[in-house]
């Protein structure tokens, strides 16, 4: 994903901006990393360039 794709995205459990931890690069693009929510601390990884954005109580249930 794009770095500036930063400027758009939300936490889905309460719409607060958020921040990229232990980010991974090839080139300009981040290929694996955290995204952190501001407010609540939620965390989201980075796979393969692709934030999963998905509620923690349904990641765990989704096939790899």
């Amino acid at each position: 994903m794009k770095e500036s794709l930063l400027e758009i995205l939300r936490c889905p459990l309460d719409k607060h901006e958020l921040e990229l931890e232990d980010a991974e690069y090839d080139g300009d693009e981040v290929v694996a990393g955290v995204l952190v929510c501001a407010e609540c601390g939620e965390r989201y990884p980075i796979e393969d360039g692709i934030p999963n954005l998905l509620p923690p109580d349904m990641r765990e249930e989704t096939p790899a």
